[in-house]
């Protein structure tokens, strides 16, 4: 489950260099951005959860991390499997499209589909009647879980030390789940920082895996706390900056939100409960 295609992932283009010693035509690589529609199939019948540009990748794990974000699998016992449409499946160019197979038995709000329809690697969620609907259907997270903080502040350079396509591109987003004690299970790129988010939720579920932590690059957005949410996991902690919205949603979902944390230094957010730091004890 860890492999990529990473010839799919970037391409090669050429690129003039002006100023400083370079100067001159040669040879680069950017990361790929490309759309990807995610579809429901459900007794029988396919219905579209949503669209994003995403860079190829791990697009299955993507398909079932949207769906988790999306209220669509509330268990993994409500995953039958995800899949690759078939060309013409769902209209011309299907082929790249993806299908998240729900059990027959697990009951389907068609009403709450195709929420996310604007493919946009920069937000999966936008409008304030949709803010409404998906914080009423967040779970609140109860969960006892401790995690030290020297492990907390470590964890987004041991992510760094994963991100292969960053390191030659310079252009992706990346997102992690570790455990309590800092072992990380899945770390994952893309060219929109949700999408890296629904990649490792989608690993996660697709593997039976138990995560504490969600780790992202970047800055810790509303979307990024609601996903982190649905999915379950106590404690996100984010490179950047978060916003008013993301703390107040951390709150209401008895979420750990911690942000700014690098060079071993983190501010927190919200549920500080959660961390423990050895060295204020007596």
């Amino acid at each position: 489950m860890d492999s990529v295609d990473r010839a799919a992932s970037v391409a090669r283009v050429r690129v003039e260099r002006v100023g400083g010693a370079g100067d001159g035509a040669r040879g680069d690589v950017v990361v790929v951005e490309e759309p990807l529609q995610v579809h429901v199939e459900h007794r029988g019948a396919l219905h579209l959860l949503g669209s994003t540009m995403r860079t190829p990748g791990h697009d299955l794990e993507l398909g079932a991390g949207l769906a988790v974000g999306e209220g669509v699998l509330r268990s993994r016992a409500d995953l039958a499997g995800v899949r690759p449409c078939r060309d013409g499946e769902v209209g011309p160019g299907s082929a790249g499209d993806v299908a998240v197979v729900v059990r027959d038995s697990a009951e389907l709000d068609l009403s709450s589909l195709g929420r996310v329809t604007t493919p946009s690697s920069a937000c999966g969620l936008c409008g304030r009647d949709q803010i409404d609907a998906v914080l009423a259907a967040m779970p609140v997270v109860r969960s006892d879980v401790r995690v030290d903080v020297g492990v907390l502040a470590a964890l987004p350079d041991r992510m760094r030390d994963k991100q292969v396509l960053f390191r030659r591109t310079g252009g992706l987003h990346a997102a992690a789940l570790a455990t309590a004690d800092g072992e990380l299970l899945v770390v994952r790129e893309d060219v929109g920082r949700h999408n890296a988010v629904d990649k490792v939720v989608g690993h996660a579920l697709m593997n039976d895996l138990h995560a504490d932590v969600l780790v992202v690059s970047g800055r810790a957005g509303f979307e990024i706390v609601q996903k982190a949410a649905m999915a379950g996991i106590p404690v996100v902690a984010a490179v950047s900056a978060p916003t008013s919205l993301s703390v107040d949603t951390a709150r209401e979902a008895g979420l750990t939100l911690a942000a700014f944390v690098r060079d071993g230094h983190l501010n927190v957010y919200s549920g500080a409960e959660r961390l423990t730091d050895p060295t204020s004890r007596a």
